[in-house]
């Protein structure tokens, strides 16, 4: 079965769609007519596309141009959520810092733009930024940008950027946190055959020679027409031919992976679409985009390498034809293996006949193009026969739930997790909740790996299951980080000891849909109290109780009487809404006893304002 599972599953889906619409000719279009320096916006139907010219202000003397700047360094740009910022061995997301300094300088009126386009126009339900060389650079932040800021507002609003012939943008950091956020694919980069521009930040440091300094700011001096694409500098062969050389050298490097070689200070990201004369292939794995730049590059001729960068017009109106055919071909030829045809319709699109010298490099490129593993839609059939087989340790858990929540020392689930001794019972309900984590940290990381469909975590089976994990299993992780004392030396628990995966499931949980039947009031107490963190919440009250009583600093004590105030009101809603557990309401738990503490520390005060001749250091 896996042998016949899609081939560039989402990136040839991708690039079938957006060959099958308007959206490249259109976009090419508007790359073509924006101005110099600028943007141009246009509304078609319900799309908005937003188009930024390939001619910008580069000077490639400038040193930023080669350079790496830290997105967490920068307070004037947010294109991540903070904890993206850095990745799981703490590099910083990190971006060429001329193009970041170019978007610095269209971020204000793109955002106006959006902004203002959103709120007049109520039939906006998809935006396509787009753009040209450098202009592509720049459209990729923006399009960051606007992504973050539709994330932030829970909006359904899509949004695609297709560049072409744009240059590398940032790190391998950059490139990992965008999978992350499952935003690849809303990047479509078009790169033709011989185009040198996106290959170019292979090269870190380029010969300093006055003919190639020259032609490093091509683009900016040459465009007066994108569509004609004629130039209005001259180069010479060998010019060419040595800027060739000396990209192909570092390209060579980079798929090599030789010990001691220079790093790859950039690397791709999203979907690469590389088009030829003979049609396209997209793929969206950075090691393959990294080995199909090379491979097509060396096989292109060095006296195209500059002159294709503005041909991108020609390929735009052949690519709906090419695509056409081929999967007329595919039809015609019956296959005993769809997957082998794929490829070699594949290699076909890149211009390169199958008894050519590099067929055989370029169909391994385009395997390991194909997802490693299962497909997404079958990595999530057998996660849901993986959910299955842990439904038991779930079960385990609350059956131990239910043996406390009736037990003759009224303490409660939380409560008797906490003061657990070691029983085979209670140890074994502690193992259920480490099998339970690894289980769902399994999920996230599949589906921050890209190894599940987009609308994985909007099904209803996995918004629900979650859910139930984390209302059921997030109280033992509360006990048992108050029974082993954390909060001492680290902090209280949800601001220094709450996982991740409890705030992506809140996530997940706030972006379904609500049922009517969600919105009635209970007619009796939750099964699970509907505040996972309910159990630290009374933890910090019970603290705070304790600090009032030794507090002699008026301010901090009104501080700490406004939290408590506070807590408590937020408690009495959740019990009068029934959104609590009958455990919360155990004789012996640690809320009743919190409330009784309450109530003795109220009459105590009383007391003391009543009689303050009596008391001398109480309040």
């Amino acid at each position: 079965m896996d042998a016949e599972a899609s081939p560039f599953e989402t990136s040839e889906m991708l690039a079938t769609f957006i060959t099958s619409t308007p959206l490249l000719s259109e976009s090419w279009r508007l790359c073509s007519a924006s101005a110099p320096q600028s943007f141009l916006t246009e509304q078609i139907g319900n799309i908005v596309y937003v188009a930024f010219s390939g001619i910008q202000m580069a000077d490639w003397s400038d040193p930023s141009w080669r350079n790496l700047e830290a997105l967490d360094s920068t307070g004037d740009v947010s294109l991540f959520p903070s904890h993206r910022n850095k990745d799981s061995d703490d590099n910083p997301v990190m971006v060429n810092a001329g193009m970041l300094n170019q978007f610095r300088l269209f971020l204000e009126p793109f955002k106006n733009q959006m902004l203002a386009m959103m709120e007049s126009t109520s039939n906006t339900n998809s935006f396509v930024i787009t753009g040209h060389s450098i202009g592509g650079a720049i459209a990729s932040l923006c399009t960051l940008w606007l992504l973050s800021y539709l994330q932030s507002m829970s909006s359904s609003i899509s949004v695609l950027c297709i560049t072409f012939g744009s240059p590398l943008l940032g790190n391998e950091s950059f490139s990992r946190a965008i999978l992350k956020e499952r935003w690849g694919g809303s990047f479509c980069h078009v790169v033709s055959k011989p185009d040198i521009m996106p290959r170019l930040l292979f090269a870190p440091i380029l010969p300093i020679t006055t003919q190639l300094n020259f032609m490093l700011q091509f683009w900016q001096l040459s465009m007066t027409s994108p569509v004609s694409g004629r130039l209005s500098v001259h180069v010479s062969d060998k010019e060419k031919a040595e800027l060739f050389t000396f990209v192909m050298a570092y390209l060579d490097t980079a798929t090599q992976d030789r010990e001691g070689s220079m790093p790859i200070l950039f690397q791709p990201f999203g979907n690469y679409f590389f088009v030829s004369e003979e049609g396209g292939v997209c793929v969206d794995s950075a090691t393959a985009v990294i080995r199909m730049m090379h491979l097509l590059f060396a096989t292109s001729s060095p006296a195209c390498i500059i002159e294709d960068h503005l041909k991108y017009g020609d390929y735009v109106n052949k690519l709906s034809v090419q695509f056409l055919k081929q999967r007329n071909s595919m039809l015609g030829h019956m296959p005993d293996s769809s997957y082998e045809t794929g490829l070699e319709l594949a290699l076909e699109s890149t211009g390169i006949a199958s008894q050519d010298m590099a067929a055989v490099p370029t169909k391994e490129c385009l395997r390991i193009a194909r997802r490693i593993g299962r497909a997404p839609s079958l990595n999530a059939a057998n996660l849901a026969v993986r959910l299955s087989n842990v439904v038991p340790y779930r079960a385990e858990i609350e059956w131990y739930k239910a043996c406390c929540d009736e037990s003759d020392d009224q303490k409660g689930y939380y409560d008797s997790f906490k003061t657990r001794g070691s029983t085979k019972r209670d140890m074994k309900v502690n193992m259920n909740r480490h099998k339970l984590a690894r289980f769902w940290n399994d999920v996230i990381d599949m589906m921050e790996g890209n190894e599940l469909p987009l609308d994985f975590q909007k099904r209803e089976k996995w918004v629900n299951a979650p859910q139930f994990y984390k209302l059921l299993v997030e109280p033992l992780d509360i006990a048992e980080y108050y029974k082993q004392g954390k909060h001492r030396t680290k902090g209280h628990y949800i601001q220094h000891g709450r996982e991740r995966r409890y705030e992506i499931f809140d996530k997940w949980w706030k972006e379904r849909t609500v049922t009517e039947e969600e919105n009635k009031d209970r007619s009796k107490y939750a099964s699970l109290t509907q505040d996972s963190c309910f159990w630290a919440r009374v933890e910090e009250a019970l603290d705070w109780l304790n600090r009032v009583r030794i507090e002699r600093d008026p301010s901090k004590l009104a501080m700490l009487w406004d939290s408590i105030e506070k807590f408590e009101g937020y408690a009495m809603e959740l019990v009068e809404n029934k959104e609590v557990s009958k455990d919360v309401l155990a004789k012996n738990s640690s809320y009743s006893t919190w409330v009784k503490d309450l109530k003795e520390l109220r009459e105590l005060k009383a007391k003391v304002q009543r009689f303050p001749h009596q008391f001398t250091r109480v309040f």
